[in-house]
């Protein structure tokens, strides 16, 4: 099958199309014909294997030299292909969407069962595509809000992450302050943000009862600033590539964990981990309508290399995707 693989760290120049052989679904798992894939911050860190600290945390994913597995990418939509032993619930011909550890960049790819769900019926492939990793860290982040018009600001709102986030906030009847860039405030008016901060041209003044940085380009003493003290910030900040770091985003993420018991607002550093709940809860956010799935551009599979520069370089709105297998 075609996939795209890279074997050293580097530029989106390591990442090559090749023919690899087409995984098997083991026992638990399911074999997934995928129709689209999306590109998350996450693959730009994997590719670059920044920040260098990562190589040492997290072995399953970054080895020292290159990735630790061949193909890339985690989010997907498409349809089951087959199906492992104990897998009961899912038949050849049904339609899904998930997040893998790897191998979505890809023909082909093979996913535990609980990794993912049938896809939203009012979503394309590529709408489905793009939901799993960002749509499930807005969810992750913003599980503590009630639905009493609490007043959110969102730093990073335009991007995949904050496009959900924007979207999720509201549907809790959240009063939702959005920071973008000038080209952006249109688009996040749009998602269900009743303000909108250009950072461009103004300050962030006030506090809010929930703070989400996707930024992660301030200090955690800045971001303490804009909450109430009986408020919640929440870092979820993935940063830019600058040339390579050793801590990046790490490093705020680690303060604000340091910080929590000396400081009056909540400080909340929550990791996402994808489940077929939160699949599905999702996919009922956009199934009633809550919840609509933003694309920047949609890329072909041989073009995988040319999606992540995009995302690195142009400061991606929405989602970006990867259109693997056209429609029949």
């Amino acid at each position: 099958m075609k996939a795209i693989v890279q074997r050293v760290y580097g530029s989106s120049a390591t990442l090559a199309e090749a023919e690899v052989a087409r995984p098997v679904a083991g026992a638990g798992e399911v074999l997934v014909r995928v129709r689209a894939a999306s590109v998350n911050a996450r693959d730009w860190h994997v590719m670059r294997g920044d920040p260098k600290i990562a190589r040492w945390m997290d072995r399953s994913v970054f080895g020292r030299r290159g990735p630790t597995n061949l193909v890339q990418g985690g989010d997907f939509a498409g349809t089951v292909e087959a199906v492992g032993d104990g897998v009961t619930d899912l038949v050849v011909g049904d339609e899904v969407f998930g997040e893998a550890v790897s191998g979505a960049f890809a023909e082909y790819v093979a996913v535990p069962r609980g990794l993912l769900d049938l896809k939203p019926a009012n979503a394309s492939f590529e709408q489905a595509a793009s939901v799993p990793l960002a749509g499930n860290t807005a969810l992750t982040c913003l599980r503590h809000l009630g639905y009493d018009d609490e007043r959110v600001l969102i730093i990073g709102a335009s991007g995949g992450v904050g496009t959900f986030a924007i979207q999720i906030a509201w549907a809790r009847s959240a009063v939702v302050t959005a920071v973008c860039s000038t080209r952006n405030v249109q688009a996040a008016r749009g998602l269900g943000a009743e303000y909108v901060i250009d950072y461009t041209r103004e300050t962030i003044t006030g506090r809010y009862d929930t703070v989400l940085d996707l930024a992660g380009t301030r200090t955690l003493r800045e971001l303490l600033r804009l909450v109430e003290p009986t408020g919640t910030l929440v870092l979820s900040g993935g940063g830019n590539f600058d040339g390579g770091s050793w801590f990046g985003p790490v490093g705020l993420l680690a303060r604000g964990q340091l910080a929590r018991p000396f400081v009056k607002p909540a400080i909340r550093v929550p990791t996402a981990k994808q489940t077929s709940e939160s699949l599905t809860e999702l996919r009922d956010l956009i199934e009633g309508g809550f919840v609509r799935p933003a694309i920047d551009r949609t890329y072909p599979l041989d073009e995988t290399a040319a999606a992540i520069e995009y995302m690195e370089t142009e400061h991606a709105r929405a989602k970006i995707v990867i259109t693997v297998v056209s429609p029949d």
